[in-house]
């Protein structure tokens, strides 16, 4: 069964404001984005039953769904970042993620031609990846080259700026990630004064323990050492998932369960970010996941995004990037990630 069947109205909103012709009242989110959103049978505790029937408040608040861009590497490569940006609007996209500035564009292309792009398609650049550090001096690196760094995300508009690199520059250790904690503090601050927020995104092994005191999980590390009002968090809600599967347990054996949501609902302010992506469980896999198309995993969008939008002065305060880090077809990923999302439905 389609997990897309009745009419989004703030995406079908949306839509029509933007000029897309043809949009019947009444007619299905699937039929607005398009065949790629083809039926998928539901996976367990996703609430497709409440997104079915169409009924009650949309999870996904208004305005904030995006995409990471190197979810759509390909395109961006062969067709140009113009195409591309008018296939995420036609899609329902509100922003855009960066993956760096040209990801091999067909052709040149200046930040105020991307910035503007982007504007002229309805999408809010809203956050870009950046390289933590480099052996290279010349590296486009926060610890290399933070001036240039700042100065390409303001002229781009953006509103964060971030690494999706792991602390792991001087080590495993504790201390070793207190220093790194030290220069995310500097970097944080130096963004802070351009009117940005500077941000790290995890994979898995930031939730794996300290090599000198394995009763310690790295990532508490970062959190408890980093200014919370100069260093912020894009949890990669995946990554998360999968840091959970592989580190439950602590080197000797003993029990260390954590669920990722709790960090999330501990320090809703330090999660300006998300990065939506899904997986089927699979106990085989290194990583206990293995990473589908938005809407066709296991993981509980409805429950994850509810229980941070319910929060008291937080529905709008954060922003949703779907992504894939190999799609089959990434504008088909695109579609139907973005179908799901506005789909998803909760009692008021």
């Amino acid at each position: 069964m389609s997990r897309i069947s009745d009419t989004d109205p703030a995406l079908t909103h949306r839509l029509t404001r933007r000029g897309m012709l043809g949009v019947a009242a009444g007619a299905s989110a699937a039929a607005l984005l398009g065949a790629a959103g083809t039926p998928a049978a539901a996976a367990p505790g996703t609430g497709t039953a409440a997104s079915a029937a169409g009924r009650g408040r949309p999870v996904l608040p208004p305005g904030r769904l995006g995409i990471q861009l190197y979810s759509l590497r390909d395109k961006v490569s062969t067709l140009g970042f113009a195409p591309v940006f008018a296939e995420l609007e036609k899609y329902g996209y509100d922003e855009v993620e960066f993956a760096g500035y040209t990801q091999g564009s067909a052709g040149p292309i200046t930040l105020a031609r991307l910035k503007r792009l982007a504007r002229d398609h309805g999408l809010t650049p809203i956050g870009s990846h950046v390289g933590y550090y480099s052996d290279d001096p010349n590296a486009y690196t926060f610890a290399q080259n933070l001036t240039k760094v700042l100065d390409d995300a303001q002229a781009l508009g953006l509103k964060h700026i971030g690494t999706a690199s792991g602390p792991f520059r001087y080590g495993s250790t504790v201390d070793a990630w207190k220093r790194a904690a030290e220069e995310f503090n500097t970097y944080g601050a130096a963004a802070r004064a351009r009117g940005m927020k500077f941000y790290q995104h995890n994979h898995s092994d930031e939730f794996g323990f300290a090599s000198d005191d394995p009763k310690v999980r790295l990532y508490d590390v970062l959190l408890a050492e980093t200014d919370p009002d100069l260093v912020f968090l894009e949890m990669d809600i995946f990554w998360a998932y999968a840091g959970r599967f592989r580190f439950s347990r602590r080197p000797d054996g003993t029990a260390a369960p954590f669920e990722p949501l709790d960090y999330v609902l501990k320090q809703p302010h330090r999660y300006p970010l998300f990065h939506v992506k899904d997986g089927v469980r699979d106990p085989s896999d290194q990583f206990g996941y293995r990473m589908v198309d938005v809407g066709d995993g296991d993981i509980d969008y409805l429950r994850f995004l509810s229980a941070v939008t319910r929060l008291r002065g937080e529905r709008l305060a954060h922003h949703w990037q779907a992504e894939h880090d190999n799609p089959v077809e990434s504008f088909a990923f695109a579609r139907k990630s973005s179908a799901h999302l506005h789909s998803l439905r909760e009692k008021c």
